[in-house]
């Protein structure tokens, strides 16, 4: 069942039960010490539903110790149905709608959106770089903020790609894979360079449009394609293209432009999360809503974000 009449959104006790069940899969591990499976469920009126005590370091605890929802006042089955929704939705869906749907203030579905895009937000670190030997890895970067036409009529200030207020994004897409974006400070040659090689096997071949930059880049990978797009080229034998990465661009400007509207700098490394997670996780490699909602579960332990660290803007990590 993936639709909103599953009793996990609407039952505060099953919604527990549920992420217990994800999060405690290998065991139910203490987040103080560690110890997995010795435990005790504690019972009386005194105590909270779902209140273990740890044998081993004698500490309380309960599954959302540790994760995103430590703290949180806001009933766990809505945060539950506000992941579903963002999960379920191709483009999105803004903080205004979550408010609502769930019944909630505006201030607090726009800081819980934040906190799940957080969770969502991975590293080499975690799943390893993209590409690899015989794999073919599409780069492009585009610009966030304003509309197409304006970006090269309005006055830049000195180093600023892409005109006034735009945000530069680079988004790097394995064919038949994964995607992974990155707000980058520039498209300059070196910013690029520092991106790419952290992010994509030196085995793969990478494939982009004919921007100079790319040029050296590509001299450190197994091959590098280009295509002409100043000449209107887009693709040449059916290989030679970044109609990939294109697509997946055409998505996310859809979602800011339709959904959200306007993105601020300083969120912006949490809205590409949020796009990067559902592309990975997308219809076409077989997972569903129900799936992906559960898959991006698994991100909330140890990325707790509190209201004052939401509004930093992230140092992006490869």
């Amino acid at each position: 069942m993936s639709d909103l009449s599953n009793p996990i959104f609407h039952d505060e006790a099953k919604a527990r039960e549920w992420l217990e069940a994800r999060i405690w899969a290998n065991g139910r591990a203490c987040p103080h010490c560690g110890v997995v499976d010795q435990s005790t469920l504690l019972h009386g009126k005194s105590h909270r539903p779902g209140l273990y005590q740890c044998n081993a370091c004698r500490e309380p605890f309960t599954v959302t110790v540790g994760t995103l929802y430590e703290s949180s006042k806001i009933p766990l089955n809505k945060w539950l149905a506000a992941t579903h929704l963002l999960m379920a939705s191709k483009k999105g869906m803004s903080a205004l709608q979550i408010s609502r749907m769930l019944d909630l203030p505006y201030k607090t579905a726009w800081f819980m959106m934040h906190r799940i895009r957080e969770s969502l937000r991975e590293t080499v670190a975690d799943v390893g770089p993209l590409g690899g030997k015989n794999k073919v890895v599409e780069a492009d970067e585009t610009y966030v903020g304003g509309k197409e036409k304006n970006k090269h009529k309005s006055k830049r200030q000195p180093g600023m790609q892409g005109g006034r207020g735009k945000e530069p994004v680079l988004s790097l897409v394995e064919r038949g894979g994964k995607v992974r974006s990155r707000h980058v400070a520039d498209v300059s040659g070196k910013t690029l360079r520092l991106a790419m090689v952290t992010q994509i096997d030196r085995a793969s071949y990478i494939m982009t449009d004919e921007a100079p930059a790319y040029k050296a880049i590509g001299e450190e990978f197994a091959g590098h394609g280009t295509v002409n797009h100043s000449a209107e080229e887009y693709v040449r034998a059916y290989f030679w293209h970044t109609n990939t990465v294109e697509g997946y661009f055409s998505v996310f400007k859809r979602g800011v432009i339709g959904v959200y509207h306007h993105v601020s700098p300083q969120h912006l490394h949490r809205y590409l999360a949020e796009f990067d997670f559902r592309y990975n996780e997308r219809s076409a490699l077989g997972v569903e809503d129900a799936e992906r909602m559960a898959k991006s579960i698994q991100g909330i332990v140890g990325k707790r974000l509190t209201y004052r660290r939401s509004g930093e803007r992230a140092n992006e990590q490869p």
